[in-house]
C-alpha cells in the first residue's frame, strides 16, 4: 500500500499563496490517481482537485477553479497543490488521497494522508 504525507500548510493573509505537497512512499505514485480534499470545522469533507495517473487530466471544484493548480512529479513521488488568491473560506485541513482504479471527485480513494492545516486570515 502507499503512505501519504502532506506538508506546506500554514497561516497566510487573504490574497496570499501556499503550495501544498503530498509525498508518497511504499508504492510508485504513478500507479495512483490523486486527489486533494479539505475539511473546515463543522463542515463535511469536500473535493478540491484531482489529477490523473500521468497528470494529463485535472479536475477542480468550482470554488477553487482559476486559483488552485494541482500537479504531480511521478519521478519525485509527489503531488502538489498550488493555491493562489487565498480567501478566508479556504481555511481547512487539506488532505491528499490516492486511488488506483478511478480518477476524479467520485473515486473511492483508498489511501489518505494525515492532513495539513491551512488558515487564511482576512
Amino acid at each position: 500500500q502507499v503512505q501519504l504525507v502532506e506538508s506546506g500548510g500554514g497561516l497566510v493573509q487573504a490574497g496570499g499563496s501556499l503550495r501544498l505537497s503530498c509525498a508518497a512512499s511504499g508504492r510508485t505514485l504513478s500507479n495512483y490517481a490523486m486527489g486533494w480534499f479539505r475539511q473546515a470545522p463543522g463542515k463535511e469533507r469536500e473535493f478540491v482537485a484531482a489529477i490523473s495517473w500521468r497528470g494529463i487530466r485535472t479536475l477542480y471544484a468550482d470554488s477553487v477553479k482559476g486559483r488552485f493548480t494541482i500537479s504531480r512529479d511521478n519521478a519525485k513521488n509527489t503531488v502538489y497543490l498550488q493555491m493562489n488568491s487565498l480567501k478566508p473560506e479556504d481555511t481547512a485541513v487539506y488532505y491528499c488521497a490516492a486511488d488506483q482504479v478511478e480518477y476524479g471527485p467520485s473515486a473511492s480513494y483508498d489511501y489518505w494522508g494525515q492532513g495539513t492545516q491551512v488558515s487564511v486570515s482576512s
